[in-house]
């Protein structure tokens, strides 16, 4: 299965970064032809420009700056998400991502009024993320990166088949027993992916 890994911290030396390789090196492993997409790494502009707005439903005009990532997006087969959780959300590079990257023609379609997938190609999803806070204070802010990715992208995936979902919460307190235990079960679940 080709997957596309979507990773996004800027800090090389970071267990973010680990988690990422990690990520990649179990899903090789396991078979899969990965197609790695450090937004950082390769400059991604998040930035939602004027004119990408006024074309945003002029397919497939509305692609032509981000061309290269639609393609890679419409050959996946599996997606994954690694990224750190910032103030309850995605950092602003990934959500660019989605907001330049996963258009109308691409990612769904009007059709009288209702949203159609054009996602249903892609057969597995899954994320892995790092928060500073404890699962009780995400839990009380309604956990928002986590909703997106069981609800909102499953649902444009495909909402039938389970999610694979690894959060290591409280890195404000981790210690290196806790990464390496969260490292051994990215790299079990990357495994099975």
């Amino acid at each position: 299965m080709r997957v596309l890994v979507l990773h996004s911290h800027p800090v090389e030396s970071s267990y973010g970064k680990a988690l990422y390789q990690k990520t990649l090196e179990s899903l090789k492993a396991a078979g899969h032809e990965v197609d790695a997409c450090d937004l950082y790494a390769e400059d991604f502009d998040p930035v939602l420009s004027r004119h990408d707005r006024l074309v945003y439903h002029d397919y497939p005009e509305n692609t032509e700056l981000v061309k290269d990532h639609v393609e890679r997006l419409k050959r996946a087969e599996g997606l994954v998400i690694v990224t750190p959780i910032w103030n309850f959300g995605f950092p602003a590079i990934l959500k660019g991502y989605f907001d330049r990257v996963w258009l109308p023609g691409v990612s769904f379609e009007l059709v009288d009024g209702k949203v159609e997938s054009r996602l249903r190609h892609i057969r597995k999803l899954g994320a892995v993320l790092t928060y500073g806070a404890t699962p009780f204070r995400a839990f009380v802010a309604g956990n928002p990166p986590k909703k997106i990715v069981k609800r909102v992208l499953r649902a444009q995936i495909n909402p039938v088949r389970p999610v694979t979902f690894l959060a290591h919460y409280d890195m404000n307190n981790c210690t290196e027993e806790t990464r390496a235990a969260f490292m051994g079960k990215v790299e079990t679940a990357m495994g099975r992916f």
